[in-house]
């Protein structure tokens, strides 16, 4: 019968043994090696969020190598339920929601290339010229022609919708031999502007998709008074890098108490020309106060304090559309972020008070999916209101503003950079 032994353990422990011999880069090796089979990958007809991911993940990387008209067409293809965004509204400060959802933020005052110093150094015989055609303008329609009462909220289309179709036309004419590229522009009356895209995310409260969580839709549908458009891109006021110290609002309610409500139809994105048209980049855009939103009516329902909420509403809400699309006639959208800044301007007036907005877009990059990392913030400026005259009198123009006419000559003398 065998009888039990113990073994010594320094044969074990030597260092030549077998078992105890170390490969130090068996990771590296693993790493290195080539895997014999394709990558385990989920089923596209999953309902699993893996699944979801790679039919996303599959659609975007199709999108990168289509052109700028493949990808509007394919983004707004599908159409769901979407919040409509007036420029224009009723709503109490819808300002900071509107900034919210563009991810805008709002500086007071104008860039620095409008300041003080630059706005002086405006050349006297210009100005006299353009002093001249503001007031051949309001003469002709406030006090040479006669016009008789108008129908209830329309005294504005009667009255200030002539008057800036005057002076657009005339000053863009006569600035022509300023700045060239204005003699080279497209003017448009009554275009109509589109810009859809996402922000955020919400869980369907009920229906047959209850409890998924799917991303907010947004759409902007404008409609300005005159816009001039022209083929190259003006200079960005700020570099695409720049740190700007003023914080984007949060918005944590539903759009529905501001209160926005949700419609299904068609998505547009449109710049107010078709992509083939060669003035795709906007300039200035003119916008006209409705007689609801005029601020005798605002004062007369006690809304006085909100006279200028809606105009900075209207301005960022009007100018994050037109520069939004013009982006994506560009090949640029929330997956392949932009570049290079766009910039705009815009004109708001009521016919005697005016206000100045400019804006750069900074980032497409809103959707829930892309805007995870993004630091980037669109920006705009705007001025209160300033008020042109005060009063027509005898045929005569009481207390004209200059400070407005050279704003406004600044304006349509910014060109791009050569």
């Amino acid at each position: 019968m065998a009888s039990c032994r113990r073994l010594p353990l320094h044969p074990f422990l030597s260092s030549t043994s077998a078992r105890l011999v170390c490969r130090r880069n068996v990771q590296v090796e693993a790493s290195t090696a080539k895997s014999l089979y394709p990558p385990i990958l989920p089923s596209r007809t999953a309902k699993s969020k893996s699944a979801k991911r790679r039919v996303a993940t599959e659609f975007f990387e199709q999108l990168r190598a289509c052109t700028p008209q493949e990808k509007i067409r394919a983004l707004t293809r599908v159409q769901r339920k979407k919040y409509v965004i007036y420029p224009q509204t009723f709503a109490l400060n819808a300002d900071k929601w509107y900034q919210h959802y563009t991810k805008t933020a709002y500086l007071s005052g104008l860039p620095e290339k409008y300041s003080a110093s630059t706005n002086a150094a405006v050349d006297e015989s210009v100005l006299s010229e353009v002093r001249s055609v503001v007031c051949d303008s309001l003469l002709q329609e406030l006090w040479y022609l006669k016009k008789g009462r108008t129908f209830t909220h329309k005294e504005q289309e009667q009255f200030v919708t002539p008057f800036l179709r005057n002076i657009v036309c005339g000053l863009k004419n006569l600035l022509a031999k300023e700045n060239s590229v204005l003699s080279q522009s497209s003017l448009d009356f009554d275009p109509q502007v589109n810009y859809y895209w996402l922000r955020g995310e919400r869980t369907i409260p009920e229906g047959h998709r209850r409890g998924l969580v799917e991303p907010v839709r947004f759409q902007i549908d404008d409609k300005p008074h005159s816009q001039i458009r022209v083929p190259q891109q003006l200079p960005e006021f700020v570099p695409l890098e720049a740190e700007i110290s003023t914080e984007v609002p949060v918005i944590t309610l539903a759009p529905d108490l501001l209160p926005l409500f949700r419609r299904q139809y068609d998505n547009n994105i449109f710049i107010g020309a078709k992509l083939e048209d060669p003035f795709c980049y906007g300039h200035t855009q003119f916008h006209m106060v409705p007689d609801r939103f005029h601020r005798n009516k605002m004062s007369k329902r006690g809304l006085s304090d909100q006279v200028e909420v809606s105009l900075r509403a209207n301005g960022i809400a009007s100018l994050f559309a037109w520069t939004g699309a013009q982006a994506m006639y560009q090949g640029f959208w929330s997956e392949e972020d932009v570049s290079r800044p766009f910039v705009s301007q815009a004109v708001i007036t009521d016919g005697q008070f005016f206000s100045f907005f400019c804006y750069q877009l900074n980032t497409l990059a809103l959707s829930p999916r892309a805007d995870v990392n993004n630091s980037k913030k669109n920006l705009c400026w705007g001025t209160e209101s300033m008020r042109l005259y005060e009063r027509i009198t005898d045929g005569d123009i009481v207390g004209l503003n200059d400070a407005v006419l050279k704003l406004l000559l600044q304006f349509l003398l910014n060109k791009p950079q050569c």
